[in-house]
């Protein structure tokens, strides 16, 4: 299976990208890095630079139809970004008009709100999301992870770094279920 990880390029919180990244690779899937633009993304550990990685496909000229799922990791200014660019957004999107799973992680749901793609949904997230979610007809829950099987698709979520091993199980999971 090939599955899309989707950044800015600065700003991903870099435990979030290179855990579920390893996850994926480890289940014998293809990683496939998409950002806005071409060259490399900048991981930070919260505040901090820390390494970068090279972009694989730009947004802009990347299908969701040739790709399986989707992960969304997390870092503020990372989801920040990617929910004011419309093909991001409209990535983001298309994948739930395929009926694909998406894993958003921290701060990443802000993307999914920005899609319109969490009404109905029940999904968890940094704690300073609750309110954004509940607003865009979202159910906030406090979990490490949430599974929300709604529609064709299904949606896993987590919290922070803090819940990555139950975030990717529940990922690989949901690939599994696919698959």
């Amino acid at each position: 299976m090939r599955i899309a990880f989707l950044t800015a390029p600065e700003g991903v919180e870099q435990v979030e990208l290179t855990e579920p990244w390893k996850a994926v690779l480890g289940a014998g899937h293809e990683a496939v890095l998409v950002s806005t633009r071409p060259g490399e993304v900048q991981g930070f550990h919260h505040l901090d630079r820390a390494d970068t990685f090279p972009v694989d496909e730009v947004v802009g000229e990347a299908s969701a139809a040739s790709f399986d799922g989707l992960v969304l990791p997390g870092g503020v200014a990372n989801p920040d970004v990617l929910r004011t660019v419309p093909e991001a957004v409209a990535f983001v999107g298309d994948f739930f008009s395929r009926g694909l799973p998406v894993a958003a992680i921290c701060h990443a749901p802000w993307t999914l709100v920005e899609a319109d793609v969490v009404r109905g949904r029940v999904l968890t997230s940094w704690p300073s999301l609750r309110t954004d979610i509940r607003n865009a007809g979202g159910t906030w829950v406090d979990e490490r992870v949430q599974v929300c099987d709604q529609g064709p698709n299904r949606l896993v979520t987590s919290r922070n770094p803090g819940d990555l091993k139950a975030f990717c199980a529940a990922v690989l999971d949901a690939l599994a279920d696919r698959a």
